[in-house]
């Protein structure tokens, strides 16, 4: 790569124009990729749609800039640069993603109520749907009703007709006009019939199921997870049991018990069963039948530990629901129990968020002690690490400003025994935006220099300069000056390079 467009003099005073200077310069396409997917949606951000131009269509990997490139048309729209906007979005070199492009850059210029731009860009398009789509929601939200139902009605793709009235339901659910959303609804439902695909239709129908219930038609909200679970029953493919138990809870959500426990007994997969179940409980503790809630934890429980690996279709799954229910089960006030279940699950990753949120739940109880307790189960210092962050923003939440300072303070000690050089970076920069969010810029800054010192020790390139990347939202959101002793370890860095 022969052409760079950061120099070493600019990189001196800019936190992600360093970044950006150490990327230009990696030699890896796939780490000068995966460093440019880190920088250029900061440049967006800034507002800085040239720079982020050059910097993508500098990728060598075809992937990488044309998923970049995409970006920045797509901004570019958004400030109203159409013709930069289309003239990005026609260098997009895979058929596809450029044809995501010319589809986001038209939705885009129709959301900012620029619909004739919009048009001209759908007319151009092999399937413009979708853009008509965002013409439509954008038509009906300015109450031009004639024009959204005939920009509808061109619109031939079911899915795109069905996403944009979904759209406008909400937008009119917003506006208090319930009656008007209700009858949109009704038009969705009616164009999910047209849609193919079985598993599509069925969850958009689920997600008007909910939308109903929200607007406490519970009678349309039952018809339609009706009309839902009767495609979901000649299911021949995995996804049927997914689909059964969701109806179930909609079922469940809109007050029918009977045909919630109907629609459950057609379930045979057991992490769906145990899903449903856990949603059941939660259901049961919201009107205050504490009992029942323990008692269907208890069986989701029992029904996901009886599944033998044979039965098991996705282990990820399996374990991620094992970690809710335990974390459930603290939040019934059952904290021996949900430890107990904790300990037994096979996914360590798993192990570690459940510990973290059994801590969190136990501070939301005032259980300080306890808390602690399960912090200190969790084995890797990196994850006590963002546990400690994790219960920091607990802490924040219940107002106990000084007792969340103290955990970013713990957790920024402990995070010197990370010793993967990346993570511990990333712990730094969380810390340090939370104390900036907070107000404390001189613990800020503080944090942020340690991380800088940090970053200049990673090996590996591209993480280096994503993680000086991250650093630069720290400074300009909390608006620090870089002082001397940055300018120093940048320069450093850049120099190296």
């Amino acid at each position: 790569m022969s052409d760079y467009f950061i120099s070493q003099e600019r990189s001196a005073g800019d936190l992600l124009d360093c970044a950006a200077y150490l990327a230009e310069r990696i030699k890896s396409s796939d780490g000068h990729a995966e460093a440019m997917n880190a920088i250029i949606p900061r440049y967006l951000a800034r507002g800085e749609v040239d720079l982020a131009a050059e910097l993508a269509n500098a990728i060598d990997d075809p992937f990488s800039r044309d998923k970049m490139l995409v970006a920045v048309a797509e901004k570019c729209a958004e400030l109203e640069d159409d013709e930069y906007a289309l003239q990005l979005a026609e260098a997009v070199e895979d058929h596809g993603i450029q044809a995501q492009a010319f589809e986001r850059v038209g939705s885009m210029m129709a959301a900012k109520g620029r619909n004739d731009k919009a048009a001209e860009v759908a007319g151009t398009m092999l399937h413009p749907d979708f853009v008509y789509a965002a013409i439509a929601v954008k038509q009906a939200a300015a109450d031009d009703t004639e024009a959204a139902n005939a920009t509808l009605n061109s619109i031939e793709f079911p899915a795109a007709r069905v996403a944009a009235l979904q759209q406008i339901a909400v937008s009119l659910m917003e506006r208090d006009k319930n009656t008007d959303a209700i009858d949109t609804l009704d038009r969705a439902i009616a164009a999910a019939d047209e849609i193919e695909h079985d598993e599509e239709k069925i969850r958009i129908l689920c997600e008007i199921g909910n939308f109903f219930i929200e607007l406490k038609r519970n009678d349309k909200a039952v018809e339609t997870f009706d009309k839902a679970r009767g495609f979901a029953e000649v299911l021949d493919n995995i996804h049927r049991d997914a689909f059964l138990a969701k109806c179930a809870i909609g079922f469940l959500y809109a007050g029918s018990d009977e045909l919630c426990d109907r629609t459950l007994d057609l379930v045979t997969d057991k992490t769906q069963m145990s899903s449903a179940l856990v949603a059941i409980a939660r259901d049961h503790w919201k009107k205050d039948e504490k009992d029942d809630a323990v008692d269907a934890l208890e069986e989701a429980y029992e029904i996901l530990k009886s599944q033998r690996d044979i039965e098991t279709r996705d282990s990820r799954a399996r374990n991620a629901l094992m970690a809710t229910i335990a974390a459930q089960f603290a939040g019934f006030g059952k904290t021996e129990k949900a430890t107990e279940i904790v300990l037994e699950n096979q996914d360590p990753n798993e192990k570690t968020s459940a510990l973290s949120q059994i801590a969190q739940i136990l501070t939301m109880q005032n259980e300080d002690d306890l808390a602690r307790q399960t912090i200190n189960l969790i084995d890797e210092d990196a994850d006590r690490v963002f546990a400690l962050i994790a219960l920091a923003d607990t802490k924040e939440k219940l107002n106990k400003k000084d007792s969340a300072a103290a955990l970013l303070d713990e957790a920024a000690v402990l995070s010197g025994r990370v010793p993967q050089l990346a993570s511990r970076s990333l712990a730094l920069n969380e810390i340090a935006a939370r104390f900036a969010d907070h107000g404390d810029t001189e613990k800020a800054r503080d944090i942020a220099l340690k991380n800088l010192a940090v970053i200049a020790e990673i090996r590996d390139e591209s993480s280096r300069s994503a993680s000086l990347a991250a650093v630069s939202a720290i400074y300009k959101n909390a608006n620090l000056e870089i002082n001397a002793e940055e300018k120093n370890i940048l320069a450093q860095m850049s120099g190296r390079a």
